[in-house]
């Protein structure tokens, strides 16, 4: 039988999601890594190749980008510009030929980074364009909807949430160091600290309004609460913290006590907080407190 009859018909679903799986296996990276540099939500790219969803034409263009792949092939051309077949080869850049991951994530990162300094709702997509140095045309090429480029944004700052966590948290000594350096992380001392934060409060806000920003906010607070949990957990086992300690419920308890916090920080003046409002120092304080009061094995 002649091999390449044997492929999916071109331009279809299975045919596509072939030939993307080409282009993810000649960039030498898993799955995961490739979706962050396609900005897009792992879980997605998945449920693609696997052919119970479609890739968007937007997607598939982030994919052509980022990958150094001919898009008329990833698209489904049988044969790509000048007539040379295409058929199972695929001429991809490798992962050190993109250039700090690609347009995509230079878009998703100058994304954040406007809307820390300036707020979701006052970014506007001509802004972004300026700080790629682009076009808007080039930034609704790569994501036509504002929603789309939002969920990105809100994917990065979930991966590099959860990068920094495993880094912090890495060599603790214990479960209560762990939980001690977890607090320390989320407390915002310095200005990149608050800049996370100020992202993260922007993102509650459309996540009331936004069913795909909401699904994502409250995936990335059920990993953050599930991590305390574990750390809990472990303390228990380790006898650090109380044998009758509720893990679930410590972790919910904290974050609530983490987020209100954080918001009345960022409510004052770094430099010259007014009287009476709560500092990073206060925030930090009243979080170990609260460990000391209901996790804390009591000296024997």
């Amino acid at each position: 039988m002649d091999h390449e009859a044997a492929e999916p018909r071109a331009g279809s679903a299975s045919a596509v999601a072939d030939r993307v799986r080409q282009v993810v296996e000649a960039a030498g990276v898993s799955q995961r890594e490739f979706a962050r540099r396609i900005a897009m939500d792992p879980s997605k790219l998945s449920r693609s190749l696997g052919g119970t969803r479609r890739f968007t034409a937007a997607e598939l263009a982030r994919i052509a980008d980022t990958a150094g792949a001919d898009a008329a092939w990833l698209l489904g051309a049988a044969r790509a510009p000048g007539g040379a077949a295409q058929g199972r080869r695929v001429r991809v850049a490798t992962a050190a030929a993109v250039p700090d991951g690609g347009r995509p994530r230079q878009i998703v990162r100058e994304t954040v980074r406007l809307i820390a300094e300036h707020g979701y709702h006052a970014v506007r997509v001509a802004d972004i364009a300026a700080a790629c140095a682009t076009s808007t045309a080039a930034i609704h090429y790569h994501f036509p909807a504002r929603g789309d480029l939002l969920e990105a944004a809100v994917r990065r700052c979930m991966d590099e949430d959860t990068a920094r966590r495993a880094a912090r948290t890495a060599g603790a000594r214990d479960a209560a160091d762990e939980l001690r350096r977890l607090i320390e992380l989320q407390t915002p001392y310095d200005e990149q600290q608050r800049r996370r934060w100020r992202v993260r409060l922007d993102l509650w806000a459309e996540a009331a309004r936004s069913t795909a920003v909401g699904r994502l906010h409250g995936e990335y607070y059920r990993q953050w609460r599930e991590t305390v949990a574990d750390v809990v957990r472990r303390g228990v086992e380790q006898g650090v913290f109380r044998p009758d300690a509720d893990p679930c419920a410590a972790a919910l308890g904290l974050t609530a006590l983490v987020d209100g916090l954080a918001a009345q920080v960022l409510a004052a003046a770094p430099d010259a907080p007014a009287p009476g409002s709560t500092t990073a120092e206060d925030m930090h304080a009243a979080l170990l407190g609260h460990v000391a009061a209901t996790l804390a094995r009591p000296a024997s």
